[in-house]
């Protein structure tokens, strides 16, 4: 028990130093609130108004995915770093790579789950169109020489004395 006591201090001490900051703090600040000192800060832009809504929850959904994938990345790092250099997994195991295997596949049922939810789709909603389709326009008659404008060629000289400029 002995060899815990440095860090039972250690804890001890710091839970002693942010209650006295915190105590301190509260204690010694001077109180005088104004409306600046009320108002939200964001990046010295003053808010013209109040935010019309609140963040969307997938909006936090997709922070945790990349706090995952960092997470994700740590994880694999010493796996990587044993195998190239012993060129071997045998430092760390099978316990390691199935330990990797199952984190990732959680994690990819985690992505997956939020990319099927539509987290992922930010910007406005666009219906799919129909378009109905001319039957003039699908023909055996229409070529590429007819129906493709040459924008930028009209005046200059062909380079096929045969070919033959389009009016548009």
């Amino acid at each position: 028990m002995s060899q815990y006591f440095p860090i039972v201090l250690l804890l001890i001490l710091a839970t002693l130093f942010g209650a006295l900051s915190r105590g301190a703090s509260w204690l010694l600040a001077p109180r005088r609130p104004s409306a600046a000192k009320e108002a939200p800060y964001e990046c010295g832009i003053v808010p013209s108004r109040e935010p019309p809504e609140r963040f969307p929850v997938s909006f936090y959904i997709v922070a945790m995915l990349f706090v995952m994938f960092d997470i994700e990345i740590i994880f694999l790092y010493p796996y990587a770093v044993n195998a190239i250099t012993h060129d071997t997994v045998g430092g760390l195991g099978g316990y390691a790579f199935w330990e990797m295997i199952a984190f990732s596949a959680v994690f990819f049922l985690a992505f997956v789950y939020v990319v099927a939810r539509g987290a992922l789709d930010w910007g406005p909603l666009q219906a799919a169109r129909r378009f109905d389709i001319d039957e003039s326009a699908v023909s055996a008659e229409r070529t590429v020489r007819s129906t493709i404008r040459r924008v930028g060629l009209e005046g200059r000289p062909s380079e096929d004395p045969t070919r033959t400029e389009v009016a548009a």
